[in-house]
């Protein structure tokens, strides 16, 4: 008696913990209203779209809220769920703090719907969007932590769009909301398939009315990525990678976004379960360790995206002795990002394809690509 007691007790326990304890997240629009269609998503899985009767578009975001899209002329019907934010089309003047979104904004043409930025002309890589600030079409409303709450109410700003960053930054979120402005953040960031990321520009073509161009640049990359991961595998291990200020080597996580790339080209990413505890994308490696690993590597992709492009092999060989050893050195297969790879989320599909390229080429080919170039 006392063991089944004991045994029933584990299972009050067990309950409580792993049942009661969960919190569901919420469905539909309430009032027993239910979805005419679902947005079948082919990567992404931090995001979904459902379709209401009347063009009412719900999207949901991962510990990131629900937004009701309603279009030009119609009305949000009564009765929806108190955690639903409506939004009415069109939608303009917006404050964009994500940096990775900026691009997909381009991609569709609407640069005209943002109005606030929170990068300064000189930061953006993506060109369209540095003249529209220099013309005075976007204006710089201060960084995600420190926005210009004045200038974005002046605005009348209806949306504010974060990245994930904003969670350093919660007392932000709260005051924007306080003030009448939704916010909605961007989790591109956190989807683990390269082209999740990208199609996040779903997403954002609902917002805008412009769900059919969307799919088009989205199939885009899809079809850059399935023709790259289609040809024979190059079967060459990369190195990816920078040198930090204190004179570490910075990888990227196994299993990172960016080893998951170079896999999908053909390639073999060269620290196989490198990776922490930590939420980083990247862990801080001793030279020697480092060294250890990519020594033998074929191909060496040098991350300029944080610390600026070097523009030779000479200026990349004097960030640290032990890199003239590498074999990648030897045989002239080093290579650089642009400062541009990071913003531009649209083209993942496009870099997997480049980095294919980059794997297949011979030492002294010189091949058109736009996010990587060889150190000579």
């Amino acid at each position: 008696m006392k063991r089944i007691f004991l045994i029933f007790l584990c299972l009050l326990l067990s309950l409580s913990v792993f049942g009661c304890g969960q919190k569901q997240s919420p469905e539909g629009l309430g009032s027993g209203r239910k979805p005419v269609s679902k947005e079948a998503l082919s990567f992404a899985h931090e995001f979904s779209i459902e379709e209401y009767d009347g063009g009412l578009k719900l999207i949901s975001i991962n510990e990131g809220g629900r937004f009701l899209v309603v279009p030009e002329g119609a009305a949000a019907p009564n009765g929806i769920a108190d955690d639903i934010v409506v939004l009415q089309q069109p939608i303009g003047n917006i404050y964009l703090a994500a940096t990775a979104v900026m691009c997909l904004f381009d991609g569709l043409d609407r640069l005209d719907a943002i109005r606030l930025s929170g990068t300064k002309a000189e930061g953006w890589y993506v060109e369209n969007a540095r003249l529209a600030m220099e013309r005075g079409d976007i204006l710089y409303a201060g960084k995600y932590s420190q926005p210009d709450y004045e200038l974005i109410l002046s605005e009348s700003c209806p949306l504010a769009i974060e990245s994930g960053m904003i969670g350093h930054a919660s007392d932000v979120k709260a005051q924007l909301e306080k003030l009448g402005v939704p916010v909605l953040i961007d989790r591109s960031s956190y989807e683990t398939h390269p082209l999740g990321r990208t199609e996040w520009i779903k997403l954002y073509g609902v917002l805008l009315g412009c769900e059919e161009k969307a799919n088009e640049l989205f199939n885009e990359q899809v079809a850059f990525m399935n023709q790259a991961a289609s040809a024979e595998p190059a079967e060459k291990t990369v190195v990816f990678f920078r040198i930090s200020g204190t004179g570490y080597a910075v990888a990227r996580k196994s299993g990172d976004y960016v080893s998951r790339m170079i896999e999908l080209a053909g390639g073999h990413y060269a620290f196989a379960d490198l990776g922490d505890s930590s939420a980083m994308a990247t862990v801080n490696v001793e030279m020697e360790t480092f060294f250890a690993a990519a020594r033998s590597a074929d191909v060496v992709i040098y991350n300029s995206t944080i610390g600026g492009e070097v523009s030779s092999l000479s200026e990349f060989l004097a960030l640290n002795p032990l890199l003239k050893d590498l074999n990648a050195v030897k045989n002239g297969a080093v290579w650089c990002t642009r400062e541009s790879m990071y913003q531009q989320t649209l083209n993942i599909g496009q870099m997997i394809g480049e980095i294919h390229t980059i794997l297949t080429c011979g030492p002294n080919d010189e091949p058109q690509i736009t996010y990587f170039f060889r150190l000579r």
